[in-house]
Parts: structure tokens; sequence; C-alpha cells
């Protein structure tokens, strides 16, 4: 499987994450689309805080670990709002999403 971004291929996995990750705007724009996402700014704030997580532990945070990290940066969210955000689960979809590995374990460290 692959994603095809600006005449470029970026290879997947057969669950749709890339296999390495992938910084450029077009990827979440592109993934999310396929996914039946429309990104609103509080989709990017979650993406860039994955991808930021991504950058400093080389992995991604487990739901409750980003449910607590992102409470801090969107007060005004909570789980439930998080999976309206990525119904398919914000530790899991969410970094699918933001152009990032699949995560370790049960969504991440």
């Amino acid at each position: 499987m692959a994603y095809e971004i600006n005449g470029e291929s970026i290879e997947c996995d057969d669950e749709g994450y890339v296999l390495e990750a992938n910084y450029a705007d077009e990827v979440p724009r592109a993934i999310a689309e396929a996914e039946g996402i429309a990104l609103t700014d509080d989709h990017w704030t979650v993406i860039n805080y994955l991808r930021d997580q991504y950058r400093e532990h080389g992995q991604t945070p487990n739901f409750r670990n980003m449910l607590k990290d992102l409470t801090e940066l969107m007060p005004h969210h909570d789980s439930k709002t998080l999976y309206d955000l990525f119904p398919g689960g914000p530790a899991k979809q969410g970094v699918r999403v933001a152009g990032l590995p699949r995560p370790f374990g049960k969504g991440g460290y």
C-alpha cells in the first residue's frame, strides 16, 4: 500500500501507517482525506503534538499520556472530543494521519 502525494509514492504498511516518518504537511492532508476526515485546527494541534513526541522520544504516547498532555494544550478537550476528532482512536488513527509509523504496543509508550 502507498499514498501518492505530489507525485511521490509514500510507502505504508497494510493498515496505512507510513513506514518512515514524513513531516510534510501534505501527508496528513492526504491520509485524512483518504480516511474521510476534514482537518481542523484542533486536528493539527494533535498532529503536531504527536510529531513532536515522535521526534523527541522516537515513538508516540499511549492514549492515557496523550490525553494528559493534550489537556494542557487544549483545555476544552476531553477523551470524547479527541475521539470525535479521530474516531479510529486518537493514539492510533491520529498517529496514522500524522504521517508517523505504527505505534508500539497499545498505541505508544
